[in-house]
């Protein structure tokens, strides 16, 4: 959980950042003086100063300075929950990556250490080497290996339960990353809804129903319902790949408890 907070907090600050950078950028006036004109030519300067391009400082990439605006565009309030739901549902997503990642072991080189070891009648060092690896596969082999003496039926029994814990720990903290997905949409929804509200608000102390009174209202209504669905995609990208790496995790649990009985009945069998 540390690591979750700790990666909340760096993209809360980058957010953050980010707010203030096009802030501060709203509250700079783009301005151009003209010095040193020719008294006796002042109407002609004043009209060739309104036509002369100004030059001004190098800006950011035209995109990533768009979507700031933007972002800070589509009502504070709103914008800024949809963001929390994006930094929140990352942080459980890398979390997951990062521990899927490490369950993720060479499966066939340690099976066959512990084949060669239980072959040999070296059953501490079969577990051993199952302690010594990490991942959820061989977890089930050394909870399987500490009841080989017991028969066939109690090994299978123990993985089996065990291959169950291991299952539910992998799939640990998804359901938070479903909640963002769909939260994201649904924020987003709830700005659109209060952005009409706002427009019609408008239209009323207005009494006139021109688009220059509208716009803003509009603006913000499907601003908000843009980023949420934005944020919900890439939840929905990330939470895809952890889906497919559980299932390949699954997988390989299922054949390695295979191959665990397989060499358990070998060793029976000798006895």
């Amino acid at each position: 959980m540390k690591k979750i907070f700790a990666i909340i907090a760096l993209m809360g600050v980058f957010t953050f950042g980010m707010t203030q950078s096009v802030s501060a950028q709203d509250e700079v006036a783009d301005s151009a003086t003209v010095e040193q004109v020719d008294s006796a030519a002042v109407d002609t300067a004043a009209a060739v100063v309104d036509e002369a391009p100004v030059e001004s400082e190098p800006q950011e990439a035209g995109m990533y300075k768009n979507l700031k605006t933007k972002f800070i565009e589509g009502s504070a309030g709103f914008m800024a929950l949809v963001a929390i739901a994006l930094v929140i549902g990352l942080a459980f997503c890398i979390e997951r990556i990062i521990y899927l990642s490490l369950s993720d072991v060479n499966v066939k080189k340690m099976i066959e250490g512990v084949e060669a070891k239980v072959k040999n009648g070296d059953i501490e060092g079969a577990k051993s080497i199952a302690r010594d690896t990490r991942g959820p596969i061989a977890s089930i082999f050394y909870q399987g290996l500490m009841r080989i003496d017991e028969g066939i039926d109690s090994v299978e029994k123990s993985a089996v339960a065990y291959g169950a814990v291991q299952a539910s720990n992998l799939e640990k903290g998804c359901s938070w990353i479903t909640l963002f997905i769909g939260m994201a949409p649904s924020l987003g929804f709830l700005g659109t809804v209060i952005g009409m509200v706002q427009a019609f608000d408008d239209i009323q102390a207005a009494g006139d129903i021109s688009p220059t009174v509208v716009a803003g209202g509009m603006k913000v209504a499907l601003l908000t319902t843009i980023f949420g669905i934005v944020v919900a995609l890439i939840l929905q990208v990330f939470y895809n790949y952890i889906l497919a790496k559980i299932e390949s995790l699954t997988a390989q649990m299922e054949d390695s408890t295979i191959s665990l009985l397989d060499i358990v009945t070998k060793y029976a069998a000798k006895k």
